[in-house]
């Protein structure tokens, strides 16, 4: 589901998400749809979050709290699954938003969809890949921070197109999806391209790459047509792809 019409449910671990995260995190969601529920759960009477409760007035996410009983038991984690069941009852929303590193996770994604709804997870780079494969998309925290130093220069065109070139699981990846979206002529649309990549893996991310589209990441790998074509009545034009490797075939006559 990518639709902005869509009711989300944002929960949010604040025992183990970064509140720099917030900001990014919020303008992510909305891309997908409305935040109709924004909860962080934590145990709010400890100073260890200290940095989130500015954030939960600016953003209007509702705290939750969550008393920590006993040492080396994750309590908030039970507090997040038992709401989020309880909000999945209610019919109201079309898909969640789990905010957690944590692989105590993965069975309330999987419960979620099983259920029909979109899961939409976001969590660091080592979060578990039982958890990110449970989720519909998975969006990794690091690429929604604004870097505090300034960024290094870029690498030059060739020498990033020869880094993407050699990463095999990269090249298999895009290559495949771009092999079922196209037609006979070996031309497909970006976008189903992505949709497509998305279901095969649901982390995959072009900022992870350093472009903030699809479309600059394969412009960039070099190996790839790319051809715009007017869709029409002042829509924006659509973007086709094509493996070079495979020359198009000639219609039948």
């Amino acid at each position: 589901m990518n639709d902005n019409s869509a009711k989300l449910a944002v929960l949010i671990d604040a025992d183990n998400a970064q509140a720099s995260i917030v900001d990014g995190l919020l303008a992510e969601v909305a891309k997908y749809g409305t935040a109709h529920v924004k909860r962080a759960y934590g145990d709010w009477t400890g100073t260890s979050l200290r940095g989130w409760k500015d954030q939960l007035l600016a953003q209007s996410i509702q705290p939750i709290q969550q008393f920590s009983y006993t040492t080396g038991k994750n309590a908030t984690d039970a507090a997040m699954i038992i709401d989020a069941m309880d909000l999945l009852y209610t019919g109201r929303f079309d898909g969640f938003c789990i905010v957690s590193s944590d692989s105590d996770f993965t069975r309330l994604a999987s419960r979620i969809r099983e259920s029909g709804l979109t899961v939409y997870g976001f969590g660091e780079r080592k979060t578990p890949k039982p958890f990110v494969a449970a989720c519909d998309k998975f969006i990794y925290t690091e690429n929604l921070s604004e870097p505090e130093d300034v960024p290094a220069p870029p690498p030059s065109p060739v020498s990033a197109s020869a880094q993407l070139r050699g990463d095999t699981s990269l090249m298999n990846l895009i290559r495949s999806a771009v092999e079922a979206a196209s037609g006979d002529d070996g031309w497909a649309p970006l976008a189903a391209v992505g949709h497509i990549i998305t279901k095969q893996r649901s982390d995959f991310d072009p900022r992870s790459y350093g472009y903030p589209k699809l479309g600059g990441l394969v412009t960039a790998i070099g190996l790839f047509d790319i051809d715009r074509r007017d869709s029409g009545d002042g829509k924006p034009a659509i973007i086709w792809i094509r493996d070079k490797r495979r020359p198009g075939k000639k219609a039948a006559e």
